[in-house]
């Protein structure tokens, strides 16, 4: 197992780190024994990073992990968030900040996490983002609450801005990576010409390049959706299939530290190490990129993210 450094100064992991999304139930009922089963058949593997957040599943995916932890914390580099608490609310308000933490930390069972993030910054104020969470964050990292700090979201322009704002170790995004949307490059360079690490989470783009396609609340375009429906088509036909595609195609990015799988199951997980170890066919990954090439939108917007950030990344410039 390959193991980058995230940023500068943040811990060292692993290629492949484990997302535990899967505690919500967005993507289906998954037995939470087996997802943590998961996690410690992925630690017998050389996966070192688990990303979590006290939102996934209210608070489920931090105990989960905590078990998985008991008795090999130093094998672990745990990532976990701040600013949301239940799915889709968000509180950045300093005092709720620190006190979420220890939350964190009482169900992760251990006196601080590797890597602590501001949950979707999107959907905050950006003037309390950039003015109060940023600081807080930089002043937990001193406290050793946390050895590395950072944000995560959709919106790269939000990304961007909270990057030139402060000293952060790292960003987590997540479905910009990927044959159908190579939005992230430029934004995970300028970043890390800064000292700061990029994580990408969901390189399937929350279920649109399957072969099953997405869930029905994707937020992604009619014209994105059938795109994948053909793209997933051109891969079967090649005899692969179009999330296994995705995976080889964020692995061979050098501009990413870690790419996040999800705790579903072992054979899931095989299938993602072996994407790790097996490049992209390069004509088929052409066409892919090609075909959604074509459509104009190969992104979405967050509902109910503030619009306020446009203005406060455009006065930037």
């Amino acid at each position: 197992m390959e193991h980058r450094r995230i940023g500068e100064s943040g811990p060292e992991v692993s290629r492949l780190g484990l997302g535990t999304t899967s505690f919500m139930g967005i993507f289906g009922r998954r037995d939470p024994e087996d997802c943590l089963n998961t996690l410690l058949y992925g630690l017998d593997q050389g996966v070192n990073f688990v990303d979590t957040a006290p939102s996934y599943g209210d608070g489920l995916a931090e105990e989960m992990v905590g078990r998985a932890l008991r008795g090999r914390r130093d094998a672990f580099v745990v990532s976990t968030k701040a600013g949301c608490y239940t799915p889709e609310r968000f509180d950045f308000s300093p005092a709720r900040i620190r006190d979420g933490l220890e939350t964190s930390l009482r169900r992760l069972g251990t006196d601080h996490v590797d890597v602590l993030l501001a949950h979707d910054i999107e959907f905050g104020d950006p003037d309390r983002v950039i003015g109060e969470v940023l600081p807080l964050l930089e002043q937990l990292r001193a406290e050793g609450k946390a050895r590395a700090v950072g944000v995560s979201g959709l919106k790269l322009s939000a990304l961007t801005t909270a990057v030139r704002a402060a000293r952060l170790d790292v960003v987590l995004s997540y479905c910009r990576y990927g044959p159908h949307d190579r939005s992230l490059t430029p934004a995970a360079r300028d970043w890390a010409a800064r000292g700061t690490g990029t994580v990408l989470g969901s390189p399937a783009a929350m279920g649109l390049l399957t072969p099953k396609g997405p869930p029905s609340w994707h937020p992604a375009s009619a014209a994105l959706k059938d795109a994948a429906v053909r793209a997933a088509r051109l891969c079967a036909d090649a005899g692969t299939d179009l999330a296994f595609l995705a995976m080889q195609f964020a692995f061979a990015q050098d501009d990413l530290a870690c790419v996040l799988t999800g705790t579903g199951t072992e054979a899931h997980l095989d299938e993602n190490l072996r994407a790790m170890t097996t490049p992209p066919d390069p004509e088929l990954l052409a066409r892919i990129t090609a075909l959604f090439d074509e459509v104009a939108e190969n992104t979405w917007t967050n509902e109910g993210e503030n619009a306020s950030w446009d203005q406060r990344t455009a006065a930037a410039r």
